[in-house]
């Protein structure tokens, strides 16, 4: 990473620990409240803790982390040497993560620019790295965040959900489009539009819907440079073998991460999520 400029982001961005540790990358991390315990995620609650808690329907919550956190990540980067700081967030739709690093901005002791990408998971993931990339290279602020940017108009994510149960329960879908969906037994495909999570399509059963979100995202590829990342939550050998085949079929394919999501998400999907991102180079 540069020395003058570092990339902050946050836990929701499910980057690999030693691919944050190799760029110099750091992560704040959003809370995830189960009963009357507030956790960090990635460190204080794991993915399996949260689907037995979701399955047994105890009251799950998720939270941003406070002006307070981004103020102290942003003077240790300062005290580190960094003369700029580009902080990169989930969707400011879907959080109020951003608008917490935007107060702590205004008093952080050198320049600090604060990007919704309108991204999630490794969308955002994806927007981070393009930005360290710019760094390492050479370049200032403005260069990482445009690179971050133009990152984030070339991916796109779209997500497989056994029920939208969660997602209404979450307020992250509205819920009418959640009781349509019930009462017709469908399995729902979802997708990021314009920072928000948006119905795609409606399929009869759960491997037509995973046969779809195959085909969709290998159109979105086409015959370009990309990196995909294939999310899970508690269905690894669905995230495996969707990986697989996707490795088959997009000839552009550069970089393919899977991985389980984290709490965050998690809590508002529910187990048996499938998550792809494609984020063309």
């Amino acid at each position: 990473m540069s020395r003058h400029v570092a990339i902050v982001t946050d836990s929701t961005a499910y980057l690999p620990a030693r691919t944050m540790e190799r760029h110099g990358i750091t992560a704040v991390p959003l809370t995830v409240v189960l009963g009357d315990r507030a956790l960090k995620e990635g460190t204080e609650i794991s993915t399996r803790s949260l689907a037995q808690a979701l399955q047994k329907r105890r009251p799950v919550t998720t939270s941003r982390p406070g002006p307070e956190v981004f103020a102290e990540t942003y003077r240790r980067a300062a005290e580190a040497g960094a003369t700029g700081i580009v902080s990169l967030h989930l969707s400011a739709e879907l959080s109020g993560t951003y608008d917490a690093a935007v107060v702590a901005a205004r008093e952080a002791p050198v320049p600090v620019r604060v990007v919704d990408t309108g991204m999630i998971a490794m969308a955002l993931g994806f927007c981070a790295l393009a930005a360290a990339e710019a760094a390492e290279a050479g370049g200032g602020v403005d260069e990482a965040v445009t690179a971050a940017e133009k990152r984030a108009v070339g991916t796109a994510a779209y997500f497989y959900v056994d029920t939208l149960d969660y997602l209404r329960r979450g307020g992250r879908i509205g819920a009418a489009q959640a009781l349509l969906g019930s009462a017709l037994a469908v399995k729902p495909l979802l997708q990021l539009t314009d920072g928000r999570i948006e119905p795609l399509e409606k399929v009869r059963t759960a491997s037509r819907a995973i046969a779809r979100l195959e085909e969709i995202a290998a159109e979105r590829a086409g015959a370009a440079d990309v990196d995909i990342a294939v999310h899970h939550l508690a269905a690894p050998e669905r995230a495996s073998a969707l990986a697989d085949r996707l490795k088959a079929r997009v000839p552009g394919l550069t970089e393919l991460h899977v991985s389980e999501v984290g709490a965050v998400i998690g809590a508002h999907t529910g187990p048996g999520l499938l998550g792809v991102v494609v984020s063309a180079r």
